[in-house]
């Protein structure tokens, strides 16, 4: 029975080591998948302004015109900044807060269906931004990405200690 034990930890260990091993690709390929989407939703809002200024006046948001220009930029710039993997996790955590509100102002019913109908909710158009945007936030952006060699430069200047 030791033995077994034995033999199922050594996979187990394995397993774990495989899986974080391919956690830097898997995070690169999530920003330059999804970073580049949402540069390129950005970059359509941004040549249909008039089109996203009156939806967002359809959704009664604040001054439409401002905020769709915001929106706009932001997730152009924002998307280059998280393919880069420049500004990651802050980057993530303002587009987890544009996806949320998206959520709130055009599609409420599927937000509101979180528990009782996942899948309403998860076939929401916000959802897989909203999904890439997490899975950036708490994990990082992995080792290749500019915000780590942004992080080794300013330790090898002994601007921050490790």
């Amino acid at each position: 029975m030791n033995n077994l034990f034995a033999q199922l930890s050594k996979l187990y260990a394995w397993a774990a080591r495989t899986a974080s091993y391919l956690q830097s690709p898997f995070l690169l390929l999530v920003r330059l998948y999804w970073g580049f989407q949402i540069a390129q939703n950005g970059w359509g809002k941004l040549h249909n302004l008039e089109r996203v200024t009156s939806f967002f006046a359809s959704l009664g948001l604040p001054a439409p015109g401002p905020t769709a220009t915001f929106v706009a930029t932001f997730e152009f710039v924002g998307g280059i900044l998280l393919f880069l993997g420049l500004g990651s996790r802050l980057i993530a955590l303002m587009l987890s807060v544009d996806m949320l509100v998206a959520y709130i102002a055009g599609d409420r019913e599927a937000l509101l269906s979180f528990f009782s109908d996942p899948n309403k909710f998860a076939a929401a158009a916000p959802f897989v931004f909203l999904m890439a945007a997490l899975i950036i936030l708490i994990f990082g952006p992995g080792l290749f990405a500019l915000d780590t060699l942004v992080e080794r430069w300013i330790i090898q200047r002994g601007w921050l200690k490790r």
